[in-house]
């Protein structure tokens, strides 16, 4: 494993952004910076042997700030949508910035993406660490956390994501980046084929916000537990998918708790041959097929990524769960330690 360090360039403060690139034997590569604790390239062998970037991003690094689509980075404190900006714990009620109507999205306007990490490279990998101060965008406690990078010869990028605190907070952090296959410029990725280990998945409002129920995804166009194009039901006439516009939807995950570590889905590109199979601890996986892209910076290379040039498969504790008793619980206590796995695996055929 080579791992090589450079900057960047610099914040209007004059903070260093720094990039890593870890290659292994095979040539294979992932680059890293601190902007964000982001992943802002994969380099990886088709079935011929070829490399291409199969990571959606943007060569300026500049445009990592204040991105909306939050390329490759690391979301927190708490991914995807708490309802009403507001939850209880030990009888107090907290409230959070809202990010639109009545909701937060990825732990405020000023989440944990657009922040600068302090950074260090290791033997296999890089480590990632942050402070968040008590009251930041609203929620209680110093929390600090840690995100570990690793990559080896078998293409497998591996993260673990780790947090502790001094006071009761909630926590859920996960992984932002897109994903295509056939390469990061090659349009759509309808055609990718994609398995989700799930028998249900999240109800939720005009919002998206969680109802509360988890619903079947048998006879209807969530159920990708027999692998099938991407695209081919995205334009059902199922509410779910016209409120999101396409998916953007949250799969309660069959095999959390059975055993810590298990796949939660796969993605295949028929074209180039190149598999990438999900494996995490986490209970469930939000699904988003990049509806919204249109309109994000110039992407790397020089061109624009349409909508649906990418799908994100964000592994996280299940949206609202600080307000749904129901559902897996999410608070963190001083003493204890958050630590949740990711394994992105790449192999080709």
């Amino acid at each position: 494993m080579v791992i090589e360090q450079n900057v960047l360039g610099f914040t209007p403060e004059g903070e260093a952004v720094i990039l890593y690139t870890l290659t292994n034997s095979r040539g294979a590569s992932v680059r890293l910076t601190n902007l964000g604790a982001a992943v802002i390239s994969v380099e990886v062998p088709d079935k011929h042997g070829n490399l291409a970037d199969v990571v959606l991003g943007y060569d300026d690094f500049r445009s990592y700030f204040n991105d909306p689509a939050g390329m490759g980075k690391t979301i927190g404190r708490y991914a995807n949508r708490i309802g009403g900006g507001k939850f209880i714990i030990d009888g107090t009620e907290y409230r959070i910035a809202l990010t639109g109507p009545n909701v937060t999205l990825h732990g405020g306007p000023q989440n944990f993406a657009g922040r600068l990490w302090e950074s260090s490279a290791e033997e296999d990998g890089v480590n990632f660490s942050l402070v968040s101060p008590d009251g930041d965008q609203g929620f209680p406690g110093e929390l600090g956390a840690e995100v570990r990078y690793t990559w080896d010869d078998e293409c497998n990028l591996g993260i673990t994501l780790l947090a502790a605190c001094d006071a009761p907070t909630v926590v859920s952090l996960t992984n932002h980046s897109y994903f295509n296959l056939a390469g990061h410029d090659s349009g759509s990725v309808l055609d990718h084929i994609l398995t989700i280990d799930s028998s249900r998945f999240l109800d939720t409002d005009r919002n998206q916000v969680p109802t509360g129920k988890l619903e079947p995804v048998e006879g209807t166009p969530m159920d990708f537990r027999t692998a099938k194009p991407v695209g081919r039901d995205i334009g059902a006439d199922f509410e779910p998918l016209v409120i999101g516009n396409g998916y953007d939807h949250c799969w309660a995950l069959d095999g959390y708790g059975k055993q810590e570590l298990f796949t939660a889905a796969v993605l295949a590109d028929p074209t180039s041959g190149r598999k990438l199979e999900i494996l995490t601890t986490q209970p469930s996986v939000q699904v988003y097929t990049g509806n919204f892209l249109q309109g994000t910076a110039t992407a790397k290379g020089g061109g624009r990524y349409d909508n649906r040039a990418g799908i994100a498969l964000e592994c996280q504790a299940y949206p609202d769960a600080p307000n749904q008793p129901q559902f897996p619980p999410t608070v963190l206590r001083p003493g204890e330690t958050y630590c949740h796995r990711i394994i992105y695996k790449f192999t080709s055929d």
